[in-house]
């Protein structure tokens, strides 16, 4: 006769999950929007699709940080060098935080968000820069006038570009 220790449904050991998701990578990821300011990034490697945003808090963009002088932040106003093959300017340059796509509306047919000889407030937007799909306002680091317009509207500008100059 058969032992009904045998026949007793056998507790089966835990299966090892294999999680798809490097957390590496996602660290990786989270670093790339805190140093570019973007709001968002998503990743697709075959089957796997991992997709980072920032929390903005109800579609506001964080009030950005912005230091002055030759270590500035990103799309921080720093005052005009003249390193081999740049141009000087005189006030302060405002550089991209990010690579994209600049609209100098809000919409098309719109008016622009600045014209040369306009005067700003510290935050005002200066234009915008389209990411991955995501509007990111450009706002003045500081009160001033606008001097020059570095940028054309739908021009792809990179990490660091200068975009507009405030006197």
């Amino acid at each position: 006769m058969p032992d009904p220790k045998d026949s007793a449904p056998q507790a089966s050991a835990p299966k090892a999950s294999a999680d798809p998701i490097d957390a590496r990578l996602v660290r990786r990821l989270a670093a790339i929007l805190n140093d570019t300011g973007l709001t968002e990034i998503e990743v697709e490697r075959g089957d796997l699709r991992i997709k980072v945003a920032r929390n903005t808090g109800g579609g506001t963009m964080p009030a950005p940080v912005y230091a002055v002088g030759p270590a500035a932040a990103p799309g921080a106003a720093a005052p005009a060098t003249s390193d081999a093959g740049e141009r000087e300017h005189e006030g302060d340059v405002v550089n991209s935080p990010m690579v994209g796509t600049v609209y100098l509306q809000p919409e098309p047919g719109a008016a622009p968000f600045v014209r040369i000889g306009d005067t700003v407030s510290e935050g005002q937007t200066l234009l915008i820069i389209e990411a991955m799909k995501t509007m990111n306002p450009i706002p003045a680091p500081r009160s001033g006038r606008i001097l020059e317009m570095l940028v054309a509207d739908g021009q792809p500008v990179e990490f660091g570009e200068p975009l507009a100059v405030i006197g």
